[in-house]
């Protein structure tokens, strides 16, 4: 039987994407529902060439996105929305046992640990859309979890690995757009350029692996090849490679646990004819190169200070870590928008966690820190846009 799968975000760069996966495996997955923002033409394309019953827009509210999630018969919802807007859709499906295909890091880093638990209360399983949760996910696969000592996920450090801190602090959208390996979209694009993306993907990987922060790492691996590392208590170390290709993780996530067939090299790797020139393909090569290299180097706090204030939040716990993505939401947006520089990013987050204590880990906490950090991280970006205007 076909897998029917719903999408939350269709339209997006995750959404377009693992359409993309689904349409290369039409005997694998059946669509069943999608749900996008306000580009609605492109969802009708959408609906038309898979022919889904069941869509929602911007327009329809959470009561559409909870109809895409909960009640078409899905078997995996891909959540793939950025923000809060799904919240309640995607805890819903979770609740009636439904797989969730996780690329909504805000989702996991507000109220992750509610949205495990509710996971383990249904049997609904959190599948980790991100490259690095992906690579760490397969590391586990089949480990005893108390063998586990540490968590390490790789970061391309973004286009600004070598930018001068001063020169950085003033660059513009297209050089913060300007992603050397990636393609995401823009508020991930961003985040990759402050580093804050690796900043949050540790907190989703203490909620969604049940490691404390202090012992997940961050490496710097421009090449974007090593996804993720496990280290376990004998000193033995897994690592999950592949190409820089968010449809790997994306058809991984949809298909789990059977594992897709890809066009291309990686198909015929079985095949006598499969050269050792294919196997380089496959760790990264160019067409020609002849041998390959992969350089790893701690990353620089003082020129990424957006990692030290995610640690900070899953240090604090209760829902300091749903401040932290919220300013981070309205600073990028901010950002994006000529409001302020991009160097001032750091400074609406760290500027709204100051004002505000950790509250009650409930959905309801969650939700009234979000509103409240939004409100506080646009009222900090006010006062600098005074400040400089």
């Amino acid at each position: 039987m076909r897998r029917r799968v719903a999408i939350l975000g269709s339209t997006g760069s995750i959404g377009t994407q693992a359409l993309d996966v689904i349409g290369r495996h039409p005997d694998e997955f059946e669509v069943v529902g999608l749900a996008a923002g306000r580009n609605v033409e492109l969802l009708g394309e959408q609906a038309r060439r898979f022919a889904v019953r069941t869509t929602s827009a911007a327009t329809d509210g959470p009561a559409g996105l909870h109809r895409v999630a909960a009640q078409t018969g899905a078997d995996v919802v891909l959540a793939a929305t950025d923000g809060s807007v799904a919240f309640e859709a995607i805890f819903a499906a979770v609740e009636r046992g439904i797989d969730v295909a996780v690329a909504n890091k805000e989702l996991i880093v507000a109220a992750g640990a509610l949205l495990v638990e509710a996971g383990r209360r249904s049997g609904s399983r959190l599948l980790p859309v991100d490259s690095e949760h992906s690579a760490i996910f397969q590391c586990l696969s089949g480990e005893e979890p108390s063998s586990v000592a540490a968590i390490v996920l790789t970061a391309s450090g973004g286009p600004f690995r070598r930018m001068p801190r001063e020169a950085m602090e003033r660059a513009d959208l297209a050089q913060a757009l300007a992603h050397p390996t990636w393609r995401m979209g823009t508020k991930n694009t961003i985040d990759s350029a402050t580093m804050m993306n690796k900043g949050l993907e540790v907190i989703e990987a203490s909620r969604l692996f049940g490691i404390g922060g202090e012992r997940i790492h961050i490496v710097v691996h421009p090449q974007s090849v090593v996804h993720g590392f496990v280290v376990f208590s004998d000193g033995s170390v897994k690592s999950q490679l592949g190409a820089p290709d968010m449809r790997v993780p994306i058809g991984y996530a949809l298909a789990y646990p059977k594992r897709l067939r890809s066009p291309g090299d990686s198909a015929r790797a079985s095949s006598p004819a499969f050269s050792q020139a294919g196997v380089l393909k496959l760790l990264g090569a160019k067409d020609g190169q002849e041998s390959l290299s992969y350089d790893f180097e701690p990353p620089d706090p003082a020129r990424f200070p957006c990692i030290a204030l995610a640690y900070e939040a899953l240090a604090a716990g209760g829902t300091q870590p749903a401040v932290l993505s919220a300013a981070n939401e309205v600073a990028v947006g901010a950002f994006v928008e000529g409001k302020i520089s991009f160097g001032r990013i750091p400074d609406v987050i760290e500027g709204t966690m100051t004002r505000m204590s950790p509250g009650e880990s409930t959905l309801a906490g969650v939700r009234r820190a979000d509103e409240k950090a939004r409100k506080t991280a646009g009222e900090i970006v006010k006062s600098m846009e005074r400040r400089t205007g």
